[in-house]
């Protein structure tokens, strides 16, 4: 094997397991509203906090109608104090 060829392939996977980093996570910006018939700016509201992550309702920026949910399973886990 080429020694030029082997540090290529270490940095090419290298650089790809800092790529699935970036895209691990995603929040929207703007989603579909079915009342306004667009796409259109979304506010994330805290819906609910649940044991297996966080749960985030998408609302319209315009007419407040909702237009997704996300769970954010990477939240900080509760411990309750008894």
């Amino acid at each position: 094997m080429n020694p030029k060829n082997a540090i290529y392939s270490q940095r090419r996977s290298s650089y790809g397991t800092k790529q699935a980093d970036v895209y691990k996570e995603f929040d929207a910006t703007e989603l579909y509203c079915p009342r306004c018939k667009q796409a259109v700016p979304v506010r994330k509201r805290l819906l609910l906090v649940l044991p297996e992550g966080d749960k985030f309702e998408y609302l319209c920026a315009f007419c407040s109608a909702s237009v997704g949910t996300k769970i954010d399973r990477d939240a900080n886990s509760i411990s309750l104090i008894v």
